[in-house]
């Protein structure tokens, strides 16, 4: 009983601490309580976030709102074509020693912050996108064979505009991999468009408190992944992401007939991490099936690759995982 107490009031705590960094981030951001909620979630899981959507929906807002609730080290990247990986990651500079000598010095660029805000990501070429791979997985920059960490915790949080617009270039799959969720910002309602241009066309702006530390934070990432996880729901998160690898053992008929490439094993990772999240929320210490539901998408459409008859017939990643999840029974 004292246990179950005790987890109680972890997830409580957890689930306070939470809301209070979104409500905070709501006196500023109207409407989009799906896409907080993903980005709030990366963020407590300690991963990065990608959101897509058309100029103008308030992308670039959120992240920067988010940056002034959390008490941490912030830098913005606009990414452009002519973008270059030393303009993100540094360069070697030659400066002039105390002895009136010449070294080489190495000058950290924006990726040395703890929240990364890398704004129209997929306007940069593929070589500018690659510098972001090492940061992104080991939290680490390597320069001159000389290996550099960064300051824990740290985020990417990119925006990037529909790769059918002028002048984008599509993410490779191994850095889209790197992302633990992909959300696709959509436009505002007939109420929350009221909302907006109420709240910015009368010179009014809130300024955002600060709410929670980077040690805070760290904390809460650690109380996360002690969440239980019953071995009948491990089971059924493995079944649905094998469900997504065509001609597979466990590959359903749509995966078969839609899919390239499934789902790696990130996309499970992020799976069970994002349902504990889940889980605090709703003030368990224990992962449920709808946990997993809820998480599903936005942690694997970008870890799948259509097929050419998929976009053909104009079939997303999305229609075809919702279908896998229906035809994945809970119990095998």
């Amino acid at each position: 009983m004292n246990d179950e107490l005790h987890f109680e009031q972890q997830a409580n705590k957890f689930r306070d601490r939470y809301m209070a960094v979104k409500d905070e981030v709501g006196k500023v951001i109207v409407g989009h309580d799906e896409i907080v909620h993903g980005v709030l979630t990366c963020m407590m899981i300690g991963g990065h976030c990608l959101l897509e959507g058309a100029p103008g929906l308030g992308k670039t807002l959120l992240v920067s709102t988010l940056s002034k609730v959390l008490d941490l080290d912030f830098n913005r990247i606009q990414f452009t074509p002519d973008l270059m990986p030393a303009d993100i990651l540094g360069t070697n500079m030659v400066v002039e020693n105390p002895d009136g000598g010449r070294e080489f010095q190495f000058q950290k660029g924006p990726i040395f912050t703890q929240i990364c805000l890398a704004d129209e990501i997929n306007r940069a070429t593929p070589k500018t996108q690659s510098a972001m791979l090492e940061t992104m997985q080991e939290g680490t920059v390597t320069a001159s064979g000389t290996r550099y960490t960064l300051k824990k915790p740290f985020f990417v949080l990119a925006t990037q505009n529909p790769i059918e617009q002028e002048g984008t270039y599509p993410l490779p799959e191994a850095q889209l991999d790197r992302f633990l969720f992909k959300l696709n910002v959509g436009y505002s309602n007939r109420e929350e468009l009221s909302t907006i241009i109420e709240r910015t066309t009368k010179g009014e702006f809130h300024d955002p408190d600060k709410i929670m530390g980077g040690e805070e934070i760290l904390e809460l990432q650690q109380l996360i992944r002690k969440v239980i996880l019953a071995d009948h729901i491990r089971d059924y998160i493995v079944r649905v992401v094998l469900a997504t690898h065509a001609e597979g053992p466990h590959a359903v008929d749509v995966t078969n007939q839609y899919i390239r490439w499934g789902s790696s094993p990130r996309g499970a990772q992020t799976i069970v991490l994002a349902a504990k999240v889940r889980a605090l929320l709703e003030g368990r210490f224990n992962v449920s099936f709808e946990d997993v539901r809820r998480v599903y998408l936005p942690a694997l459409r970008h870890r799948v690759l259509p097929n050419f008859e998929a976009q053909a017939e104009g079939v997303t990643s999305d229609q075809v995982l919702l279908e896998i999840l229906d035809a994945v029974p809970e119990k095998d």
